[in-house]
């Protein structure tokens, strides 16, 4: 476990290093009902980059573009030191058909906005947002690699897409040279770990470092939602408040909650937040680089960078591990049984790595 942002990692299969957290900011901006103000964010902005951060996450549609405005003016003269990374696909005028999903028109028109928005005349890691299931994956490659070999672009990665997909891309990109994906930004916590069927070992075999979103469950993994939260209506938007966020996500429910009483027993034997026992075994993952971390307050932010030094003992692992564990399906588990490996092996043994 690493104990210091500056303590920077490879992203994916690439020479990029970014810290081992990742600055969220879809809190930056109060235009969903629930976010930070311009002088609060500017302060949980300072003080990630003081502390080493160099690895901002944001989205061209995150508080309506306020946060990519924020971001390019906090910026200003510390550019170069930046790995910031934005995304594309989600739709900018509702009453346009193509300003938004994930082709080659909705991509550079996101790209422009997002350039002005952020002050700055390139994009560090250029995301694929959502999976439209209708643009084909060679209209994204290509288009991909025109923005990344005319500078306006270093990097590219995808979030939120099957893993059959993502592997066809990266599969076509190798071979007619164009840009790789080298990241793979999915939601993966405790509390939803079904990543670990396919795209989690996916990203490790193809060379995309894991970047978890929502580590913390949209904040259920904190303890601050009890069972009287589960009486909800789930709106299907970010904005009026957290807890409508975590309805829409889906991280509100029964098995979460569980979930939650075990970590906040974990960290009552450790000695530390809940939220820092989450965000520290996401990063037990040797598959995961960097999982984004979203504060309204420098005091979540604080609190959450102490996530660094936890360690855990092989007990308090195998607690968490036992709680959250989902069951991996076919073909992985048909794979393991006894009876399988004895057909494929007979009676040597093979260790994989």
């Amino acid at each position: 476990m690493t104990n210091a942002l500056d303590k920077y990692r490879l992203l994916g299969r690439s020479g990029l290093r970014v810290s081992p957290m990742s600055l969220g900011t879809m809190t930056f901006g109060t235009d969903w009902g629930w976010g930070s103000d311009k002088e609060e964010s500017r302060r949980i902005f300072d003080t990630y980059l003081e502390r080493g951060g160099n690895f901002i996450d944001t989205a061209s549609m995150y508080t309506n573009g306020t946060s990519e405005r924020f971001i390019g003016e906090f910026a200003e003269g510390r550019r170069e030191r930046l790995v910031i990374a934005t995304k594309y696909t989600m739709n900018r005028r509702p009453d346009d058909p193509n300003a938004g999903g994930n082709h080659r028109k909705s991509m550079v028109q996101s790209v422009e906005a997002s350039l002005r928005n952020l002050n700055t005349d390139y994009i560090d890691v250029l995301y694929l947002h959502a999976w439209d299931f209708t643009t084909p994956v060679e209209e994204i490659m290509r288009a991909m690699d025109d923005l990344v070999r005319a500078g306006k672009v270093l990097y590219v990665g995808i979030s939120d897409a099957p893993a059959w997909q993502v592997a066809r891309m990266q599969t076509i990109a190798d071979l007619r040279g164009w840009s790789p994906l080298i990241a793979l930004q999915i939601e993966y916590s405790l509390v939803e770990r079904t990543v670990e069927r396919d795209l989690i070992p996916m990203a490790a075999e193809l060379g995309l470092g894991v970047i978890p979103w929502s580590p913390l469950a949209s904040g259920v993994l904190t303890g601050k939602y009890t069972r009287a939260d589960l009486d909800h209506s789930s709106e299907a938007n970010p904005e009026g408040s957290r807890k409508n966020v975590a309805a829409a996500n889906g991280s509100l429910h029964e098995r979460a909650l569980d979930i939650a009483d075990v970590v906040k027993d974990v960290a009552a034997e450790i000695g530390v937040a809940p939220a820092q026992v989450a965000l520290a075994w996401t990063l037990t993952n040797p598959a995961v680089t960097a999982p984004i971390i979203g504060a309204r307050t420098l005091g979540q932010l604080e609190s959450n960078l102490g996530a660094l030094d936890v360690t855990f003992t092989d007990s308090q692992l195998e607690t968490l591990n036992k709680a959250s564990e989902v069951d991996l399906g076919f073909p992985h588990e048909f794979l393991q049984r006894p009876m399988t490996r004895g057909v494929v092996f007979g009676s040597t043994t093979l260790a994989r790595g």
